[in-house]
């Protein structure tokens, strides 16, 4: 399988820059609330914890504690590092597979279903074409032929994966999978489901995608999150309460110097041009929240609205080319 590239800004940088720059957590007024706040590295780029509790080094233990479930899920679930997912990506076979995989691929079945095929974790076979394709000097600026996309294609398909507790099997020939599109919604669930446990009842997660526990007792009321610019230039501000929220923007990562090739794609054409420039979508868990905004993405614009109002309490915000801004909910 050839590797990944880390081509231009990272869909979860760009994230990181817009929250960061639109003032992502709005402080608010009552400042004797005590607050933990960490800082590190997760899931390859900048990370963010913010943390109400009155005993701080409870609440340092909670964080490390929820450093140490990224950890373990990276090693599920990273295409940059030895992992559950390149060793079947690598053999066509995993056996013995971990809870966490066997219901991570369920989540994404139950997306591609939802979605009619605009979501699906067999895409890896494109990526590989597009970025082999803008690795060699003279590439062609149009993108791979229509014979490479083609052959690249038959090796996609939700279809083909077979996941029991005493495998995973792909069952197409040069199949490979990529969770990039629903891993760090899945990793950032987990990661809250440690601080529930753990006792912490305000909390606010950015790991690319944002999950918000309790809320904000520093203004009363719910943790307020930035998204990106829409259509005026103004930044819409999502109120979270125990929900998640994420944007996948497909300019965030680009193929060739034009930026025509963008890192998500259609898996039933095989085509990088999106239907949509942002989705952010406001939803119950970050798995649906990462999932949808990738997938809704490249779906036609007159499918939307029949796709959301098949969920519940989510909130979907599609900013397309031309600046035309569409905000729907379930």
């Amino acid at each position: 399988m050839t590797r990944p590239m880390k081509i231009g800004s990272t869909r979860r940088r760009f994230l990181s820059i817009v929250a960061g720059c639109a003032a992502a957590v709005a402080a608010g007024g009552a400042a004797a609330v005590p607050a933990f706040r960490w800082r590190g590295r997760a899931l390859g780029a900048e990370a963010e914890i913010v943390m109400h509790a009155a005993d701080g080094r409870r609440a340092r233990a909670l964080a490390l504690a929820g450093v140490e479930e990224i950890e373990r899920l990276e090693k599920q679930f990273s295409l940059y590092r030895d992992s559950a997912l390149t060793r079947l990506n690598a053999a066509g076979r995993l056996d013995a597979p971990s809870h966490d995989m066997l219901r991570l691929l369920g989540h994404c079945r139950w997306f591609n279903e939802l979605t009619g095929g605009a979501f699906d974790v067999s895409m890896q076979p494109l990526w590989s074409l597009y970025a082999g394709h803008f690795r060699r000097p003279g590439a062609d600026p149009r993108g791979p032929g229509g014979a490479a996309v083609a052959r690249a294609l038959a090796a996609v398909g939700d279809a083909a994966i077979e996941a029991a507790p005493e495998a995973v099997v792909l069952t197409k020939p040069g199949m490979a999978l990529s969770f990039n599109g629903i891993a760090q919604g899945y990793i950032t669930d987990s990661v809250a489901r440690v601080f529930r446990a753990g006792g912490a009842a305000d909390v606010l997660i950015n790991l690319g995608e944002f999950r918000a526990l309790g809320r904000n007792r520093r203004s009363g009321g719910a943790w307020r999150v930035a998204g990106p610019p829409l259509a005026a230039g103004e930044a819409p501000v999502f109120e979270l309460q125990d929900r998640a929220l994420a944007t996948s923007a497909p300019a965030g990562t680009v193929f060739d110097p034009s930026g025509r090739h963008r890192h998500i794609f259609d898996p039933r054409t095989g085509q990088t041009i999106p239907a949509a420039e942002s989705v952010t979508v406001m939803a119950p868990t970050a798995t649906e929240a990462d999932a949808l905004s990738t997938a809704l993405c490249v779906v036609p614009a007159e499918r939307r609205a029949g796709i959301v109002a098949r969920t519940r309490n989510v909130v979907a915000v599609f900013v397309d080319a031309g600046g035309i801004t569409e905000r729907l909910r379930s």
